[in-house]
């Protein structure tokens, strides 16, 4: 196994030519690059997280265009994703933009869907939640998932927590950037100690909507 040692430059460089070259040919010139800058360093990453935050999957870098109007092989930035449960947990990108972390749920089946709304709407877990949400704001986290425009049927609509009851996924992203702490060791304390600010809606989602 080898030693994480940082997420270097040459990763987002790679997915900046990659958003101008995005074809077959161009991948496969560039498959070492690929390989040595960008899923080498995160497989080491995603290795020394793993006692913390559990084993996480790296995502396929192929896109789906059977039924995409977009017929462009290739996805413009490398996710990954440690689960606790289907579905549910903390998240990693990178791009030419930089490194983008978050958690959450992201699937939403009509049974998981129906927890998460009684517990929202319980006035014990539901304000348990918003404080969650309101403290991962505080700390810079961009508050997301599908939403609906309206509260769902069956709520009031001036119910006390109704922004959180029109989610049906409920996640939280920072897009950090690239800072100097990414390309160095240090990096993985940034991540672990970000991915922790998370860890109460992770647990919290796991606790009431999880399968």
């Amino acid at each position: 196994m080898s030693t994480f040692e940082g997420i270097p430059a040459a990763a987002f460089r790679f997915y900046a030519e990659l958003e101008e070259n995005n074809n077959r040919e161009w991948w496969l010139e560039h498959k070492t690059t690929y390989d040595a800058e960008v899923r080498e360093p995160l497989t080491a990453l995603l290795l020394e997280l793993e006692p913390q935050f559990g084993p996480a999957k790296i995502f396929r870098p192929n896109r789906d265009i059977r039924f995409s109007q977009d017929k462009s092989p290739y996805k413009t930035a490398q996710g990954a994703f440690a689960a606790t449960q289907e579905g549910v947990g903390f998240y990693l990108q990178i791009s030419a933009d930089g490194l983008l972390i978050g958690g959450g749920y992201h699937s939403h089946t009509p049974a998981q869907l129906a927890r998460f709304r009684a517990a929202v709407d319980a006035p014990a877990s539901g304000e348990e939640l918003q404080k969650i949400v309101d403290a991962v704001a505080a700390a810079g986290f961009a508050i997301e998932g599908e939403k609906l425009k309206t509260v769902p049927r069956g709520y009031d609509k001036d119910h006390p927590r109704g922004e959180l009851l029109k989610h049906k996924s409920l996640s939280a992203g920072s897009e950090v950037g690239q800072p100097e702490w990414l390309s160095n060791p240090s990096a993985r304390d940034e991540i672990a100690s970000r991915w922790e600010v998370l860890r109460p809606l992770v647990e919290w989602v796991r606790g009431h909507a999880a399968p």
